[in-house]
């Protein structure tokens, strides 16, 4: 048994009053400024004390991270062996209940199940995943074998990419850690396929978290069709099952590409593909007095630190404004933001503030977060990041 693992000779980290009193309230990070005394061992599993000495728990070691300690255990020296991943890994899957035509969707979102800064997304028979933090690199093995074990894919992908591995003191990668993972995988998602790219596209393949979003629109959608941020086409396929034309706009051509082979695998010919900055797009056509009956406008996240809120609030608004003045009487319009530093609140004030200064008048019809695979804790509000918005113009 490696010394990691092993919970005979596991380290002792001992932790702020603070830093339990977080934990106790049912979040699982401690922040480096909680640390009182640093466990001597390298990153992986160490046991947690509060400063009476009381042993709270067993959490990851992440020695070059602000985050440096991520809780997942309330008893002290548990053995994080292929066993231990394989009972967590069983309980999140089990939770995955989706009908024939979903094959892709997240096995594991992290901290929403209890398996902190680790994600495990399902394409059909292969796994993408990302190893978030250096505590968590160390189970590696472990993960590995116990997904094996519980979901037996053909082949599992590294995604390792993402930019907070390098806080971590982690190489950026993306490698295959088992079988043969193919470039792109044809996603079934309610009647409408897809290519997800595995190594190039966004997040670990694909957005499905928006998938029960896009459902939802396309079910809605009617006439004339506006997607905003298009990226693959995801949105714009399903709006065009209802829709007599939708214009797909993204200012990349390489997206816009995929966006059309998208559409030809669907057998659609109503979607039209604009290469275009999304600001500048909205502003001619609110320049044109265009009208559309459905408009989709799905941003990345514009506020990655607290620092770029206000920034943030402004473009959402601009953004937000703009659509609900191209919309036509008894249009529906989606406003959706993945800015987790933009908080529920201050999403529907930037709509509130939008609809305001549109001088219409702009009914809420539904609000929207994650979907089900994508759970969010109430205790760890990072665990919940998507926030959307059904709008119809009233007048």
């Amino acid at each position: 048994m490696s010394r990691r693992a092993s919970f005979v000779d596991m380290a002792l980290a001992t932790i702020s009053t603070r830093g339990a009193r977080r934990w106790d309230g049912g979040h699982p990070w401690v922040f480096r400024s909680d640390i009182v005394k640093a466990p001597d061992a390298p990153p992986g599993a160490v046991t947690v004390a509060d400063q009476r000495g009381k042993t709270i728990g067993t959490a990851l070691w992440s020695p070059t991270s602000e985050i440096a300690l991520r809780f997942v255990s309330r008893t002290g020296e548990t053995e994080l062996d292929a066993e231990w991943w394989t009972t967590r890994l069983e309980a999140a899957a089990l939770r995955r209940d989706f009908p024939s035509d979903v094959n892709a969707y997240r096995v594991v979102h992290g901290e929403g199940d209890g398996l902190p800064s680790l994600v495990v997304d399902r394409y059909d028979r292969w796994l993408s995943m990302q190893l978030l933090s250096a505590g968590l690199e160390a189970f590696r093995p472990e993960i590995i074998e116990a997904l094996v074990r519980v979901l037996k894919p053909h082949g599992i992908l590294a995604r390792n990419d993402a930019s907070v591995r390098a806080r971590e003191g982690l190489e950026r990668n993306v490698e295959t850690l088992m079988g043969e993972v193919p470039d792109a995988v044809e996603v079934l998602e309610h009647g409408v396929r897809y290519l997800a790219a595995q190594r190039t596209g966004q997040k670990t393949g694909a957005f499905l978290d928006q998938r029960e979003n896009r459902v939802l629109m396309g079910s809605l959608a009617r006439g004339r069709a506006l997607d905003l941020f298009s990226y693959h086409g995801s949105f714009a396929l399903h709006l065009a099952r209802r829709a007599d034309t939708v214009e797909a706009v993204d200012a990349s051509e390489h997206a816009l590409e995929r966006a059309s082979a998208n559409a030809a695998l669907n057998g659609l010919t109503n979607i039209s593909m604009v290469h275009d900055d999304a600001f500048d797009a909205l502003k001619k056509r609110v320049e044109a007095k265009a009208q559309y009956d459905t408009i989709v406008i799905d941003p990345p996240a514009f506020a990655k630190n607290k620092a770029s809120l206000d920034g943030a609030v402004r473009g959402y608004k601009e953004l937000f404004l703009k659509g609900m003045r191209l919309l036509a009487p008894g249009g529906v319009l989606f406003a959706a933001s993945c800015s987790y530093h933009l908080s529920k609140t201050q999403f529907l004030e930037v709509v509130q503030h939008a609809a305001a200064d549109s001088g219409r008048r702009i009914l809420l019809r539904a609000l929207t977060a994650q979907p089900l695979d994508h759970p969010e804790v109430v205790t760890i509000p990072e665990t919940g990041y998507l926030k959307g918005a059904v709008l119809e113009a009233g007048d």
